[in-house]
């Protein structure tokens, strides 16, 4: 059984509640992990492997005061410093324990050789991971072979944080240099045969009483970055019912590169129009996210792949927004007047009653 570090934080160590120091999406892959979830297996370079690298980077020139120097209006100087950084993080050696450690936790991961191919992804410290504070930080490296390549990527997650985007967010909320951190996941590949999304209520409607599921062939990549429109379906969480089968011509495919990386290819002329699903695997994906909906308590929005041998696993997954902002907004705003506030919540209720049916497109 690996032992997590100060640096590293393997999955079955970790959960939800050390997102400060593991990030969002590695707290979620570890709180899945824990909870019984199939997860490709995987640890969490984290915050602190951040600090000890930029503690050394600035013994050289510093880093936090010249960002927070700039100016968040004078576009060209954040442009210049953002570039030069950037490079500089890029470039750097880690220091010698720090790249002994995470060079152990790969060589476990991946073997000794380093031969089994890994996914490299930023990991922001926000709670939803999806703070604006980490606009474009998102960053997802697929296919990444070799331990040295590992480094070079976890450098690469490090330094967007100092993207033009980032750093002049910061600078224009005022936000201390000292509290930016950035967790990165390193993670077993998964051999896609089939991978997409999946929505523990519609994302179109909101109703609760369905699983969306969307898919493509091949690794996901092609459908989160909308390069490819994906086959639909509509379950019915309880019934089990499909309601919805929305078959489209996937025409391309991501798919591994020999060398490291992802390649693009043509989807064979008989799997064009063929779904990528069949129903088992459909009613696997309901039930797997009925039961991550469970533990966390509310509708959630789920990245799957089903790999070469037809086994369901996730790699992601991450409280439902869009229609949990919308519940969370006021009824009606406040007025002077308690009865107009009663009124007006009253008059939205009966809007409400009368508005269009319930419709799954």
């Amino acid at each position: 059984m690996p032992v997590s570090t100060d640096a590293i934080g393997w999955f079955a160590d970790i959960g939800l509640s050390d997102r400060l120091t593991v990030g969002g999406k590695g707290g979620s892959l570890g709180e899945l992990t824990r909870a019984g979830i199939a997860v490709p297996p995987g640890f969490v370079v984290k915050t602190s492997a951040f600090e000890r690298f930029i503690d050394a980077l600035e013994a050289s020139g510093p880093i936090r005061a010249e960002v927070e120097a700039l100016d968040p209006g004078d576009l060209d100087a954040v442009t210049r410093c953002s570039k030069a950084l950037r490079a500089r993080i890029e470039a750097a050696a880690l220091p010698g324990d720090l790249r002994a450690e995470i060079a152990a936790a790969h060589a476990e991961l991946c073997g000794a050789d380093g031969s089994s191919p890994v996914a490299i992804r930023s990991s922001a410290t926000t709670e939803d991971a999806e703070d604006a504070s980490f606009a474009g930080l998102q960053d997802t490296f697929l296919w990444v072979k070799g331990p040295a390549s590992a480094l070079a990527f976890i450098r690469t997650c490090w330094a967007s944080l100092y993207s033009v985007e980032s750093m002049t967010y910061r600078r224009r909320h005022a936000l201390p240099e000292s509290g930016v951190h950035m967790a990165v996941v390193v993670q077993r590949m998964v051999d896609a045969r089939t991978a997409g999304v999946m929505f523990t209520r519609s994302p179109l409607t909101g109703d609760r009483s369905v699983i969306a599921i969307e898919g493509a062939w091949g690794l996901g990549s092609a459908v989160v970055g909308g390069e490819v429109t994906p086959d639909r379906w509509v379950v019915g969480k309880i019934t089990g019912e499909i309601s919805v089968r929305d078959l489209q011509d996937k025409h391309i495919r991501h798919a591994p590169s020999p060398d490291g990386g992802v390649r693009e290819e043509e989807v064979p002329a008989e799997l064009r129009k063929a779904p990528c699903l069949s129903d088992p695997e459909l009613l696997r994906l309901r039930e797997i996210g009925r039961k991550v909906e469970r533990h966390y308590g509310r509708p959630q929005d789920i990245e799957w792949a089903v790999d070469q041998s037809g086994e369901v696993l996730l790699l992601q997954s991450r409280p439902e927004t869009v229609w949990s902002t919308k519940e969370a907004a006021p009824v009606a705003a406040p007025k002077a007047n308690p009865l107009e506030h009663v009124m007006s919540v009253f008059g939205g209720a009966s809007a409400m009653k009368s508005g269009p049916g319930r419709i799954e497109g």
